[in-house]
């Protein structure tokens, strides 16, 4: 029969449109291509905003728990004790007898940190611990003219990290903290000390003179001085 191909050719059709993932055939134009659907453009990686010297930070965990994703600063092992921090500044209140101590965060994960004082040759005084948060802490019941030395010191569960003290301290390093965990603190006199210095210098200095003067007049009416004669006088 000659419709018996076109018969067998439209069975064929009906069929292999019903499989499935087939797409139904739908005539184009020559020359036209198939529009592909382009990938989502990936967004650019955000920093948190995480600062290792910023007093009171919200750790890095939570930052990146937050509704945008961020990037924070790699952290070595928690396996191993932390790096030592850095100290940043010490700010000193000569009438108060206190000091502020301020420090930046290891690249290290913390649990707490303390501080190390010493004064003299004796053993160091220890404050703390503080939460691995605060990057700000007081010294208080320091002496007046007294030269001291402080250590920061970071802990987590594998340790805690170096404090050289004193013995680490380079010379000529009496004039600010250096670059490191530890650095010397030097408090200066009270403002009403040095006046009352100063008032005490003067009054030595008046008593003094006042007395070379009293002693130079009792030798002059004790032993008397010599008298220049007096020259004549010419004609008048």
């Amino acid at each position: 029969m000659p419709g018996a191909p076109c018969l067998r050719w439209l069975l064929l059709a009906v069929a292999c449109s019903g499989l499935p993932g087939a797409r139904p055939w739908a005539p184009r134009a020559l020359g036209e291509e198939e529009e592909e659907e382009a990938p989502p453009t990936p967004r650019p990686p955000v920093l948190c905003d995480y600062d290792r010297c910023r007093h009171l930070q919200v750790p890095c965990r939570e930052l990146q728990a937050g509704p945008a994703p961020c990037l924070c600063p790699g952290l070595s092992s928690p396996d191993r004790p932390p790096l030592p921090p850095r100290l940043a500044d010490v700010h000193v209140a000569a009438e108060a007898g206190g000091a502020e101590v301020r420090w930046c965060a290891p690249s290290s994960p913390v649990l707490r940190y303390w501080l190390l004082l010493w004064e003299g040759g004796g053993p160091p005084r220890r404050s703390g611990p503080f939460d691995a948060t605060v990057r700000r802490a007081e010294l208080r019941g320091l002496r007046p003219g007294g030269a001291y030395f402080v250590c920061v010191v970071a802990a987590n569960a594998a340790g805690e990290s170096g404090a050289p003290g004193p013995a680490a301290a380079p010379e000529g390093s009496a004039g600010g903290p250096a670059l490191g965990p530890c650095g010397p603190v030097a408090v200066p006199p009270r403002p009403g000390i040095l006046v009352h210095a100063a008032v005490g210098v003067g009054a030595a200095l008046a008593l003094l003179s006042v007395g070379a003067l009293v002693w130079h007049c009792w030798l002059r009416e004790r032993c008397g001085c010599p008298r220049r004669p007096r020259q004549p006088r010419g004609p008048t």
